[in-house]
């Protein structure tokens, strides 16, 4: 491609996403609704003005990291220290139902091979805590006790999720499932975690003292964007997928992260505040072109709509989706009320289940079908919570 026309493409994936994005959030919907929607109009599905083209996939890329690091950095473990069992309970009911279901359903009712199964179900595993956080703030319940319960499990839920997005990586990479290899990455991941934090935090010294001395602005988001892509290449390396780097580098600077069993490693919580503030506008940069990235991979015209497949696919798997996240809520020993807001906190896929559904269609173990029906799920799953939970805070409040 010519350079005039990327500069030109990516000038209309940066704008159309972002007008795209502020239109969804003024309907009451998530912005991610907007930027797939970005996609899916530029893309071959409706004006066919865009290709998802190497240079675009391979910013794509970057965006994921940085997104998984940015999720790294929000994730505040002792908010599931705090909640303790119930977040732990909501958190592996909503992770393990769903991933169950998904791919009993898949393999046996639907036929699918089984690692096609497996990255259905694992899709289904995903809660998106950047949503719920915004929802729950929005309605001022992120302090109450559903909502403490809810960014618990989500935190767990991002760990599981992570590592079960790097199982998957490598049955796809070597083309089956063995015990050797899932043997091999979860020793891998395992070390992974144990040293990330410690090189993070030695990294994070040396950069607080060299940002204190320098005269030249900018040396924070430069060493942050360096250290992401540091780990994303040692992730790949030690057989794990790339994603794991970013989501361990910025899970080790986060302020709200402590190693177990009484070693704290924490960073100064001023530095890693300074930290989101100054990487957050690279992020915000980056990631809205992955999102629009997944609606361009998307060709609706390729996909055989009078077909039975792609309606009950798609029906099947939300009541999935729906029901998975209300099962591990309905564990818990707190009011129905409160489990009943949980359970929809726990919904929304978003930015989570995308990564999960494209790197299922990288690795050729989706078919245009098999991930338009999960586009559709993880659209549907991102949409409907915020107007759900909207409505039932709704139902408490005074007339």
């Amino acid at each position: 491609m010519e350079t005039h026309i990327f500069l030109l493409h990516l000038l209309i994936i940066l704008v159309t996403a972002r007008l795209f994005a502020e239109i969804a959030v003024r309907l009451g919907a998530p912005s991610v609704i907007g930027e797939l929607a970005a996609g899916v109009v530029l893309g071959p599905s409706l004006l066919g003005w865009l290709q998802p083209d190497a240079i675009i996939k391979l910013l794509a890329e970057i965006g994921i990291l940085l997104l998984l690091f940015e999720v790294g950095l929000e994730t505040d473990i002792r908010k599931l220290m705090r909640t303790g069992r119930s977040s732990t309970l909501v958190a592996i009911g909503g992770f393990l139902i769903p991933f169950v279901l998904g791919f009993l359903l898949a393999y046996q009712l639907f036929g699918l091979e089984i690692l096609v199964s497996l990255f259905i179900g694992g899709a289904l595993t995903a809660t998106s805590i950047g949503i719920t956080v915004r929802v729950l703030t929005d309605l001022g319940q992120r302090n109450s006790r559903e909502g403490q319960i809810v960014l618990g499990a989500a935190v767990l839920d991002d760990v599981m999720g992570v590592v079960l997005l790097a199982l998957l990586y490598e049955f796809s990479i070597a083309g089956g499932i063995t015990m050797a290899n899932t043997s091999k990455v979860l020793a891998f991941i395992g070390l992974f975690f144990l040293l990330a934090p410690i090189a993070a935090k030695l990294i994070s010294v040396l950069i607080r003292h060299f940002d204190k001395v320098s005269d030249i602005p900018g040396l924070i988001p430069t060493s942050m964007v360096s250290l992401v892509l540091l780990f994303a290449w040692l992730a790949h390396e030690m057989g794990a997928p790339e994603l794991l780097g970013g989501f361990a580098a910025g899970l080790a600077l986060s302020r709200r992260f402590f190693l177990p069993f009484g070693i704290a490693l924490r960073t100064q919580p001023e530095f890693s505040r300074r930290i989101e503030n100054q990487m957050r506008p690279i992020i915000q940069l980056f990631t809205p072109i992955f999102f629009v990235m997944v609606g361009l991979s998307l060709n609706l015209h390729e996909i055989d709509w009078s077909s039975a497949f792609i309606w009950s696919f798609s029906f099947l798997f939300l009541l999935v989706a729906l029901i998975g996240k209300f099962g591990g809520a309905m564990f818990i020993g707190e009011p129905l009320r409160q489990r009943i807001i949980i359970g929809v906190a726990m919904i929304p896929r978003g930015e989570v289940g995308l990564i999960f559904a494209e790197l299922g269609r990288t690795s050729g173990i989706f078919d245009n079908e098999v991930y338009a029906g999960m586009i559709i799920v993880i659209a549907l799953t991102t949409l409907l919570p915020p107007f759900l939970m909207k409505y039932l805070y709704r139902q408490d409040s005074p007339a």
